[in-house]
């Protein structure tokens, strides 16, 4: 199953776009989730929300939505992944109440972090079994045998990441899900996706991970409300191609269509 969302769902453009004029802010996720199956949280790098927080948001949603959460920039960006147990402790003391909407958690690493393996185990062994973790490291010196036999032990997903177009990391699989960031594209008018673009990593997806293992996808190209229309676009050739594919709307307009 290929599971199709965006980085995040409060964009002001997307109105009009994706979101009705006159639909309340307040009322955006449940609009959301009647189109998408799947989100990635990313403001919670940037402020982890409350436990309560979390709750809402699987009270809001149907039995089938998925919440991917990116790990907060604490243990990450200002801790470096040195003492993980307690940021890794409060964060799923908190992101745990979307239950069983809760989908992998994404370790987005710096750019400028180079490969600690130590440092990222130790921080992967914290996750218990039945929580998913992706992890993005962003620093080439991460790509070796040692890295990708940690991720293979710990189970965690090497995050596949594009960006104009190009894969960005290697395309190891570490387990047995896949995860997919979309960045920006190359197509007019920017930041979209072309369809051959889109095309590709269809092929990539499907080549590496057959149909009883998810494969989560996300675009963050959003403004324009771009990612809405390449995250349609995307699920529509996955589909046509014969793959079985989460929920998306039926159309959706960017800028300049």
């Amino acid at each position: 199953m290929i599971l199709v969302g965006t980085s995040g769902w409060q964009y002001r453009d997307w109105r009009g776009r994706f979101y009705p004029q006159g639909l309340p802010q307040r009322l955006w996720l449940e609009h959301f989730a009647a189109g998408f199956a799947t989100v990635e949280v990313n403001n919670a790098f940037y402020r982890l929300p409350e436990r309560d927080t979390f709750a809402a948001w699987r009270a809001r949603t149907p039995a089938d939505f998925c919440v991917a959460v990116k790990m907060s920039r604490y243990l990450t960006h200002i801790k470096r992944l040195r003492d993980p147990q307690e940021p890794v402790a409060r964060f799923l003391g908190r992101a745990t109440a979307l239950g069983d909407r809760l989908g992998p958690v994404l370790l987005q690493l710096p750019p400028n972090l180079r490969a600690d393996v130590e440092a990222l185990d130790a921080t992967l062994r914290l996750f218990p079994a039945q929580v998913r973790v992706a992890v993005e490291p962003r620093h080439p010196s991460w790509w070796t045998d040692a890295t990708r036999a940690v991720l293979e032990r710990r189970r965690a997903a090497l995050v596949w990441a594009d960006r104009l177009g190009r894969p960005v990391a290697p395309r190891w699989r570490t387990t047995d899900f896949g995860y997919l960031r979309l960045h920006e594209g190359r197509a007019r008018p920017w930041p979209r996706y072309g369809r051959a673009a889109l095309r590709s990593w269809v092929g990539r997806l499907t080549d590496a991970f057959g149909a009883d293992e998810p494969a989560y996808v996300y675009f963050n190209n959003d403004p324009g409300g771009a990612a809405i229309v390449d995250a349609v676009a995307f699920a529509a050739l996955a589909r046509r191609a014969g793959h079985p594919v989460s929920r998306v709307p039926a159309a959706a307009k960017a800028a300049d269509d």
